[in-house]
């Protein structure tokens, strides 16, 4: 089992990765950021059907949109200086609370 946390973190890596490349390609105009961006999708994808093998989807889904979120949500404001207003931020730590959640009181997750 935590082969798959693993596999799910390497995903998150990847996927955060990609999306921060996705918006350097400004709309698929310059090169070596969409293929940047294709190529972390293509590992990220790789590694997120790895704990799929034995974890439910929705709480692979979960867990990798959540903290995709919220990574992304922090790269915007460090490295792009995207504001946040109080309803981003609560909205964010509402989902920060539902992975939490799933994570450590859901039996659907074998621990």
């Amino acid at each position: 089992m935590q082969s798959n946390y693993l596999y799910l973190l390497i995903a998150i890596g990847f996927e955060v990765a990609a999306t921060s490349a996705l918006k350097e390609t400004q709309g698929f105009t310059r090169l070596w950021p969409t293929l940047a961006s294709m190529g972390l999708y293509v590992l990220a994808f790789y590694f997120l059907s790895l704990p799929l093998r034995t974890m439910p989807v929705g709480v692979v889904y979960a867990v990798w949109s959540g903290a995709g979120i919220i990574l992304i949500t922090a790269i915007g404001w460090t490295f792009f200086k995207q504001a946040l207003d109080l309803p981003a931020l609560l909205g964010i730590a509402l989902i920060l609370a539902g992975v939490l959640v799933i994570n450590l009181f859901s039996k659907t997750v074998a621990h």
